[in-house]
């Protein structure tokens, strides 16, 4: 990815690249993207889009593994995070699901985490020190809790599920406070045309709304215009 890319995808919001990716289609129907309502440790900090480095944790209950397994497994987990392309984000699905209660994401961790180059965080799980993570490293979560639990990393760099949304290690997601979505294999490149297509598209209704005097049949007018010109 660009930087020129990489500047536009972290400028627009997630709906407007979902909506870019039907302009690409051309058609409706495209479903890789989060279900329910997410939180956000930054919602006024813009998106978060990079190549996702996965992995799964669990923390309702201790790890069952050897320490030495668990602490190399540990290991492991940071030397992914730590590597892979960037921009990246660390997509982390907390297996306890709507039970979870370990929060993952505080101060420390999203400290590492962005060292490491990463540029946020997206999970079902829970984060916390929310008065205290760094600047320019946003976590779009599940929840929010006081406890990290018994977290401890289950598996590295498989599939995970955030929201509804199916993710593999490498997938291209664009996140922030709206949720999250995978950007399919290959439109990256017609998403700069798609996305000021729908952006010049949408203006034919703004600006009429916004003008002095609209009226229905104003209204009319432009958005008859609008479908003609819209996915």
């Amino acid at each position: 990815m660009d930087d020129a890319l990489r500047t536009l995808l972290q400028r627009v919001d997630t709906p407007t690249v979902c909506n870019a990716i039907e302009v690409v289609e051309g058609k409706r129907g495209f479903n890789r993207f989060t279900r329910g309502t997410m939180l956000c440790s930054a919602p006024t900090a813009g998106a978060i889009v990079g190549y996702a480095r996965t992995a799964k944790i669990a923390a309702c209950a201790p790890a069952t593994d050897p320490p030495a397994i668990v602490r190399a497994r540990r290991m492991d987990y940071y030397r992914h995070m730590a590597s892979g392309p960037r921009p990246a984000i660390a997509v982390v699905e907390d297996m306890d699901g709507p039970n979870a209660i370990g929060a993952y994401w505080g101060e420390i961790n999203t400290t590492v985490h962005k060292g490491f180059g990463l540029s946020g965080a997206l999970t079902n799980g829970v984060m916390r020190d929310l008065g205290d993570l760094p600047d320019g490293f946003p976590v779009i979560a599940g929840s929010i809790g006081p406890s990290h639990g018994f977290v401890h990393v289950r598996e590295i760099a498989t599939p995970v599920t955030i929201f509804g949304l199916c993710v593999a290690d490498g997938d291209l997601v664009h996140a922030d406070r709206h949720g999250a979505l995978v950007i399919p294999t290959g439109y990256a490149a017609e998403l700069p045309a798609a996305i000021a297509k729908l952006l010049d598209t949408e203006k034919i209704v703004l600006s009429a709304a916004r003008a002095d005097g609209f009226d229905f049949a104003a209204f009319e007018a432009a958005w008859t215009a609008f479908e003609a010109a819209r996915t």
